[in-house]
């Protein structure tokens, strides 16, 4: 099954010195690359999803995506992803059926050129995801990704940011346009506000909005917590998710 990508907060807490943010939560990534040598795990404690399947199906899944981002100097970074722990239960129609087992692995590379204290931001990712889970919640096929983070640090306590996605899997195919806002409710909280549009190869889109909180533990840990709902049209009816993040570096 796909790991969902997410959001590095436009506007952000403060963090160890050379900590450019994390890429939990929400919708895209953080566009600032970790120093040569560093290293982030972000861990989802768990990310659920409910999903319509369509003659009457209804699928809830339940991910612990992992994480892993290790700086390789200069504007490059790289990372590891996977799911030690998936849960899918499929309902209606008749079915009542439940699988699990380990996720897919995936493989990124970010570039970022720009550093943390610059007030606009921006980066690309690509990654591809393999078919090596257990069968029963793996994908049929790989899964390719590419991505575009832009973040504006408009104040000091209020950012804005775009995310464009293109991802391609077999027949399949999705770009996802996002926009978000972020603002500092303490020096150790951050909220933020999105909404996305979906559009699915085959004509197929639709709307979803979201919202979330970013919680600096001490200056190396964050916890994180968000929610994102289908507001119109075809898309994903519901994701929640709870995570914690730890940086690794000097």
């Amino acid at each position: 099954m796909a790991l969902a990508c997410a959001c590095g907060l436009a506007a952000s807490a403060a963090h160890a010195d050379d900590n450019p943010g994390y890429d939990r939560p929400g919708l895209g990534f953080t566009p600032v690359a970790l120093s040569r040598g560093d290293v982030t795990i972000e861990q989802g404690l768990p990310t659920w999803t409910r999903d319509h399947l369509g003659a009457g199906q209804i699928q809830s899944q339940y991910t612990t995506d992992s994480l892993i981002r290790l700086g390789l100097g200069g504007p490059f970074e790289a990372q590891l992803g996977t799911s030690p722990f998936n849960a899918v239960q499929t309902t209606g129609a008749g079915d009542d059926s439940w699988a699990h087992g380990r996720g897919d692995t995936i493989l990124g590379l970010k570039y970022a050129p720009c550093k943390a204290v610059a007030k606009f931001t921006w980066g690309l990712l690509g990654s591809v995801e393999f078919t090596d889970g257990d069968q029963a919640v793996r994908n049929e096929h790989r899964q390719y990704l590419l991505g575009a983070d832009l973040n504006w640090q408009v104040t000091d306590n209020d950012g804005v940011g775009a995310y464009l996605e293109q991802t391609h899997s077999g027949h399949d195919g999705q770009s996802t346009l996002a926009v978000n806002e972020s603002h500092v409710l303490s020096h150790v909280l951050v909220g933020y506000v999105e909404l996305a549009q979906v559009h699915e190869r085959g004509e197929r889109s639709g709307t979803e909005a979201g919202t979330g909180v970013a919680w600096q533990l001490n200056r190396r840990v964050q916890i994180d917590g968000g929610v994102r709902a289908r507001i119109a049209g075809h898309a994903q009816l519901w994701m929640a998710s709870m995570g914690v993040s730890v940086f690794l570096g000097r």
